[in-house]
């Protein structure tokens, strides 16, 4: 008898009427427990499953990201890769550092994943200011640069990872789930770049590469480089045009060098533009 009523998820809608005796629970436990509710037989469904715990799951939200980078097509790629995974959006995007900065303001963004090379602002720049604007925010550079000044620079500005734009394909995802959970990412083929250069300058006895310039002769130079005149600089950095003389004469002098041409070559050769 209480094998042939056993298909019944129909035991609770036609339980008050009493017509069939097992489904009304007085004969035997195991028959009504499947269809009472608190049995066993709910308990697999409503429990955790694999990805419903701290991470990105099936009820998580996905992780908001900012994508800052000055050649449209980049964008578009490195978008179709970040927007085919559940756990990942690209919620704005910006053509230059500066534009960067200010979409972080107005947008409710986790990540910025920051292009190292755009007008106006690097993505090393760029991602000073956000460091110092939302502490909270994570922030990747993605580079075309395998180098090593940049890879130092990029952690001192405040990123987590630093990706290669050769293997983006291969590495940002990872890359931009690894800055969520607060955890440093490096791609392997710049690692082991980065361990030989350290090595090196640990056998010889010499400090990893300085700066040459202050963050603000940074961001003049590149200005300058740019073609920028000292007003239009002023306005961009609310300073006044006199400060940026200032500033570029210091930059001559330091660097050893005579006029804007020679800025803008060291400037190309630093990677705060492109050729």
């Amino acid at each position: 008898m209480t094998g042939r009523h056993t298909p019944g998820p129909t035991g609770p809608t036609t339980g008050p009427t009493g017509r069939t005796g097992p489904t009304s629970g007085s004969t035997s436990p195991s028959t009504a427990g499947p269809s009472s509710g608190p049995g066993p037989g709910p308990v697999p469904d409503s429990s955790a499953g694999p990805g419903s715990g701290p991470g990105p799951g099936p009820g998580a939200a996905p992780t908001r990201i900012l994508l800052a980078d000055d050649h449209a097509l980049v964008r578009g790629g490195v978008r179709l890769i970040l927007d085919a995974e559940p756990d990942l959006t690209v919620v704005a995007e910006a053509s230059d550092g500066a534009e960067a900065v200010a979409m972080a303001r107005s947008h409710a963004v986790d990540l910025a994943v920051l292009d190292i090379s755009m007008p106006r602002r690097t993505g090393l720049q760029a991602a000073r200011e956000l460091s110092r604007l939302r502490p909270e925010l994570r922030i990747l550079i993605l580079t075309m640069y395998d180098n090593e000044q940049f890879f130092f620079e990029a952690l001192k500005a405040g990123a987590s990872g630093y990706v290669l734009k050769s293997v983006a394909d291969r590495d940002l995802v990872e890359a931009c789930r690894a800055a969520v959970r607060d955890e440093p990412f490096i791609c392997p083929g710049a690692e082991t770049a980065l361990i030989r250069t350290y090595l090196d300058h640990a056998k010889q006895g010499r400090p990893l590469p300085d700066k040459a310039v202050t963050e603000r002769e940074e961001e003049i130079l590149k200005l300058v480089a740019e073609g920028h005149s000292s007003k239009e600089i002023g306005d961009l950095l609310v300073i006044s045009p006199k400060t940026v003389e200032r500033h570029r004469a210091n930059l001559l002098q330091k660097l050893g060098m005579r006029d804007r041409l020679e800025l803008t070559r060291y400037a190309i050769r630093v990677g705060l533009i492109e050729p």
